[in-house]
């Protein structure tokens, strides 16, 4: 007969559970199953398809992380039960379990499982997918690594050699870059690699997606010079040469005097001094002169003219905004420019113009990473006007082909442009994954799985980049409706995703998508300035070792391209071969700690 809880007694221990604590945990965890099986039945009816093992269970964490559960699992970790805490991979049969062991020591009967459900299932489910995705996985490393690949891996064979052999799983080529033929010989080059070492190396091919990014700056109009300068014949190629017809070179001597009217008004004098061996005019400018394409030069004593400075080497325009300045982001594409005199802004254009229409009032904006921060003031016919709100103290450089990103901004894209379609001919035929970029909804996914049939590759896996704030929202509704129906992963692209959704969210948004997708059954990729001080400048940077170090909770992580690219592949290989000993997912791994060891060694020496 059970013990009623007035009936109870403690059971021995002050440190040990008493019965009406057993109880209480008992009725509510009985209440929380049926609670999050019934919700996990509604949200399952938004989606088509069958009811596979990954869409139950994560609609199941998706029902039970809705709750907050924090004073549950203070009292569940005093009784020494799962506080639910790594649940992610088998929430049915957590919660079973839980009441299996309660109704033991109270002496009820087991409640039926609600599912068939195991606790290896939702493991072995993943890792197989993980597989599927990127092949197996090497000996003593818990994630597989992938490289991004510079241009230079289609002219040098090598370079797909050396990457592999340092512990390349899988080749990422980005489609926003290079061409057909680069990509071609790319793919060739890893193929080949692969082969000779004996292992597979899948290649991802990512879909460029919506250019979101700023124009091309215009040339300078102007370049300022003082103190020694070169002519030279034909054009010049630094910024402290004039590029003249090789005949006037020719007819200048040491001691003429080139007289011209610079761009600002000001008389000013070029004197030559002498003539190298390489046929170069070698002159003096005592004084600041703004040259362009249009100032007249004249000798000095004759009077005449000599030539135009057409030949110049102009440097790029510098667009420096400051806080409160006026940026018009426009729809034409044409050359960007500096403010002038104050009455025309700064403007430069927008690699997708259509989104400028979609743009309201008081919308932030944020250019180049975040470092530049913009609000919407008006959007014209021309264009967005922005007032610049973030630049740093000094101001901060615009140039082109920079990042754009519209957090709060509803855009309507279509998920494939017609460049993503044509690329998509060629990565059909070549690549083993395939890369959505700015994957938004459950509608982007199904028009790339609609493009992939059309292209006879309907099988082809899929890997979402959530890059963005819609992403981020939608992706429990990606998952429901991609799990089961095709191979398919998830990219956490941190770049984009950090100035979309703010630093301070960032890391904590990362774990959640790191859970719902285990959740899923689904494999993660960790992407984004991964040991990128290493791949760049070739030093190691404490903060990016925790980083990559954290990076082995995901299934696979992503380096991006740089000078030192092959140390920062050594240094990750190395890096999460020792993590694995240590964390599987969220779950700690109790290896024995050579700390412990060596206390112990000497504590029993002590002893002797």
């Amino acid at each position: 007969m059970n013990p009623s809880p007035e009936q109870s007694e403690p059971l021995g221990h002050d440190n040990l559970p008493d019965f009406p604590l057993l109880a209480s945990l008992y009725e509510e965890i009985q209440g929380l199953r049926e609670a999050v099986f019934a919700d996990a039945e509604q949200m399952l009816r938004l989606v088509d398809g069958e009811r596979t093992p990954g869409r139950s269970n994560l609609a199941h964490y998706l029902a039970l992380r809705s709750r907050d559960l924090r004073s549950l699992q203070e009292r569940l970790a005093r009784c020494a039960l799962s506080s639910l805490g790594r649940s992610e991979a088998h929430v049915a049969a957590t919660l079973d379990c839980l009441l299996a062991l309660l109704a033991a020591v109270l002496d009820r009967p087991a409640p039926e499982p609600a599912v068939a459900a195991s606790f290896e299932a939702g493991r072995r489910a993943l890792l197989d997918q993980r597989a599927r995705l990127f092949g197996p996985l090497p000996e003593g490393r818990p994630s597989h690594i992938l490289v991004t690949l510079p241009s230079a891996a289609a002219a040098d064979p090598r370079f797909a050699v050396d990457l592999v052999a340092a512990g390349m799983d899988c080749a990422r080529i980005n489609c926003a870059h290079d061409d057909a033929a680069a990509w071609q010989a790319m793919v060739a080059n890893v193929r080949a690699a692969a082969a000779a070492a004996g292992r597979e190396c899948r290649i991802l091919m990512d879909l460029a997606g919506p250019k979101l990014r700023t124009g091309a700056i215009v040339p300078a109009q102007s370049l300022r010079l003082k103190g020694a300068v070169r002519l030279v014949p034909g054009a010049a190629a630094n910024s402290d040469e004039l590029g003249f017809p090789a005949q006037v070179i020719a007819a200048l001597a040491p001691g003429d005097r080139l007289s011209l009217r610079d761009r600002r008004g000001k008389q000013r004098d070029l004197v030559i001094e002498r003539l190298d061996e390489a046929g170069v005019l070698h002159a003096s400018l005592p004084r600041t002169a703004e040259v362009g394409p249009d100032t007249e030069f004249r000798l000095r004593i004759k009077g005449r003219r000599v030539a135009q400075c057409a030949l110049l080497c102009l440097p790029a325009a510098e667009i420096r905004l400051f806080e409160g300045d006026t940026l018009l982001l426009e729809r034409a594409c044409r050359p960007a420019e500096p403010a002038r005199d104050g009455k025309c802004p700064a403007h430069i254009s927008c690699g997708e113009p259509g989104i400028l229409g979609q743009l309201r009032p008081g919308e932030p904006v944020w250019i180049d990473d975040g470092k530049i921060g913009a609000l919407v003031e008006r959007v014209e016919a021309e264009g967005a006007y922005l007032r610049i709100t973030e630049a740093g103290p000094r101001g901060r450089r615009l140039l082109a082909d920079k990042g754009l990103n519209f957090p709060q901004s509803d855009l309507r894209l279509p998920a494939l442009n017609a460049k993503d379609l044509r690329d998509l001919d060629f990565v059909a035929s070549h690549a083993d994954l395939v890369g959505l970029s700015f994957a938004g909804s459950l509608v982007d996914l199904e028009a790339l799985r609609a493009a992939l049939a059309e292209r006879g590759a309907p099988a082809l896996p899929i890997i979402a980049k959530i890059e963005t704030a819609t992403g981020v929202d939608n992706l429990s509704e990606m998952l429901l409706g991609m799990t089961g129906r095709q191979p398919f992963g998830v990219m956490i692209a941190r770049g984009d995703l950090m100035v979309e959704i703010g630093g301070e969210r960032m890391a904590e948004l990362q774990e959640e998508m790191l859970w719902l997708c285990e959740a899923a059954q689904v494999p993660v990729i960790w992407a984004t300035q991964v040991l990128e001080t290493l791949a760049k400048k070739g030093t190691l940077s404490r903060p990016e070792i925790t980083d990559a170090a954290a990076a082995a909770r995901a299934d696979c992580v992503m380096l991006n391209k740089g000078p030192h690219l092959l140390r920062a592949l050594q240094v990750l290989a190395d890096i999460l071969s020792r993590m694995g000993g240590h964390q599987d997912k969220k779950n700690p791994q109790l290896r024995a700690l050579s700390l412990a060891r060596r206390v112990l060694a000497r504590a029993r020496v002590a002893a002797a």
